[in-house]
């Protein structure tokens, strides 16, 4: 299903504080640097910063069909936290939560 975990996205209140902490622990200057998401890519994984996230860091999984993706998880037993949406240039992400309460999400 999953290609692999290819990004993590942190929540901040403080955009600008963020990027430099983030700046000065990868040691790069971030690719993307909007109002609403600032992006590092590393050699692996891509790091990013979200103004409006809550929480903790969610970690999003590469896959080919993301509407079969979560509709698999959530027939196992997670619940839908954010459905599949274009967030821009055809890029879709939704979201799951487990029980627990962890979420994941994905990347298509």
């Amino acid at each position: 299903m999953a290609s692999g975990m290819q990004l993590v996205v942190f929540p901040t209140k403080d955009l600008d504080g963020a990027k430099k902490v983030f700046s000065t622990l990868l040691g790069t200057d971030p690719y993307v640097d909007g109002a609403y998401y600032v992006g590092f890519r590393t050699d692996e994984i891509e790091v990013g910063l979200d103004p409006n996230g809550t929480g903790g860091p969610i970690c999003y999984w590469y896959v080919d069909d993301i509407e079969a993706s979560v509709q698999s998880l959530v027939a196992a037993g997670a619940t839908l936290e954010e459905a599949p949406h274009d967030v821009g240039g055809g890029l879709l992400v939704a979201k799951v939560k487990d029980a627990d309460g962890n979420i994941t999400g994905f990347r298509q």
